[in-house]
């Protein structure tokens, strides 16, 4: 009887051409590509276009930030929270579209985010009263980053095993090339046409450029021989509940000098193009990180790299802090684009790492909620101390003592990787 063909009494599972026992799985192989193939770059060439434009958009804001603020009279702590509300958006809907992507795959999901970025901006450049662009802007740009981000970041995940940390890295980049370029390019669109048309440029440019995304991701090879899944065992684990609280903190400081770096150097008499280049800094660098960081976790451990980052971006405020030059700035921005670019690429190398790759999205999102926090509370906090005061001192020094803290909380993880 086992010979007989059309029979399988074993009810084994085929993937990718190897044969795995699988009882109960009903799930067929959405590829016949298999993982760490020359076709797997083709998924990071996707999620590096999408981290690209998405984070090229949003950490623009701060080109933005002293024109809008201006239009409608409002204050710091106003005005920086349209960003915390697009951040905290993106990052709370990460579980849901999380888990969507792992059960339809992020083609369809890559494409909603395609057109909520267009439809948000355009309809940000159409606002009258500053509460509208919470809506507008929060809900289309923090729903195509919640749409793009953990999806595809999952999805490149998935494709590779061997060279997964070089992949997320490369993905990753995307993020340090995007705001590079787009920043300078936001503020001298700005110059030349306003603030209003500058959002329909970009609202056309992201939206052509998610689609191609959209088009070329595909859901990675099914992991048949994983252990069984379960979100709810894996987030009441110690491990994933340091790593939150580590994000909630640390995010502040990735947050913070994106909304009010360029109003600071432009408060030292820096021309507004000069100061949006500032972000563009942070981007140049935070590619060299995101690239360079890949082959030292491999070489010294990937949570002890991952903490080190964390903890050289938040002693790197003190330069800001002290910062009273622009060739001052532009080395904090370096320092803090590298450190902070590292983190970020090697936080979904470390999940796969402590919980494996069976329903990463939804796990990065889970995750990615503590962010939503660090993002929601920490920009209008620090925009209320600079308001209250009349000067930066206190907001940069809480920005540097939760990052140290989140230093401190990811400890343990060290010992954890010792015992793996």
């Amino acid at each position: 009887m086992r010979g007989m063909p059309g029979r399988n009494p074993d009810n084994l599972a085929f993937s990718n051409g190897s044969i795995v026992a699988a009882r109960g799985v009903k799930e067929p192989p959405r590829t016949r590509f298999e993982r760490d193939s020359p076709h797997a770059w083709r998924m990071v060439a996707a999620g590096f276009l999408a981290t690209f434009t998405l984070f090229g958009v949003v950490y623009s804001f701060g080109a933005f930030f002293k024109p809008i603020a201006a239009q409608f009279g409002a204050n710091r702590s106003a005005t920086s929270a349209i960003f915390s509300i697009t951040s905290c958006i993106s990052f709370l809907l990460g579980p849901f579209t999380g888990h969507l992507a792992d059960r339809f795959g992020p083609r369809r999901i890559a494409a909603i985010g395609a057109v909520t970025i267009g439809v948000g901006l355009a309809a940000t450049s159409q606002i009258n009263h500053l509460w509208a662009a919470y809506i507008t802007y929060g809900l289309g740009v923090g729903i195509a980053i919640a749409c793009c981000y953990v999806p595809l970041i999952a999805a490149v995940s998935g494709w590779f095993l061997k060279r997964r940390n070089t992949a997320l890295g490369i993905t990753a980049s995307g993020i340090g090339v995007g705001t590079l370029v787009t920043a300078p390019a936001a503020a001298e669109l700005i110059r030349r046409l306003g603030w209003r048309e500058a959002y329909v440029v970009l609202a056309v440019i992201a939206t052509a450029l998610l689609f191609v995304c959209a088009w070329l991701i595909e859901a990675p090879p099914v992991e048949l021989n994983a252990p069984e899944f379960s979100v709810r065992r894996i987030v009441r684990t110690r491990q994933f509940k340091l790593m939150y609280a580590a994000c909630m903190l640390w995010t502040v400081a990735t947050a913070m000098p994106f909304v009010f770096l360029p109003a600071y150097a432009q408060g030292l008499g820096i021309k507004a193009v000069a100061a949006a280049a500032l972000v563009g800094f942070i981007g140049f660098a935070s590619t060299a990180g995101r690239l360079g960081l890949g082959p030292l976790a491999d070489r010294f451990g990937l949570i002890v790299t991952y903490r080190y980052c964390i903890l050289v971006l938040g002693i790197c405020f003190t330069m800001w802090l002290y910062g009273k030059s622009y060739g001052m700035l532009v080395g904090f921005a370096l320092v803090m684009g590298a450190s902070y670019g590292g983190a970020v690429a090697l936080t979904p190398a470390v999940v796969a790492e402590l919980f494996g790759t069976r329903g990463l999205g939804v796990i990065l999102g889970s995750l990615y909620t503590g962010s939503a926090i660090g993002t929601l509370l920490g920009p209008p906090f620090c925009g209320a101390l600079i308001d209250r005061t009349g000067s930066y001192r206190l907001a940069i020094l809480f920005t540097l003592t939760v990052t140290i803290a989140s230093y401190v909380i990811l400890l343990p993880l060290e010992v954890r990787e010792a015992e793996r």
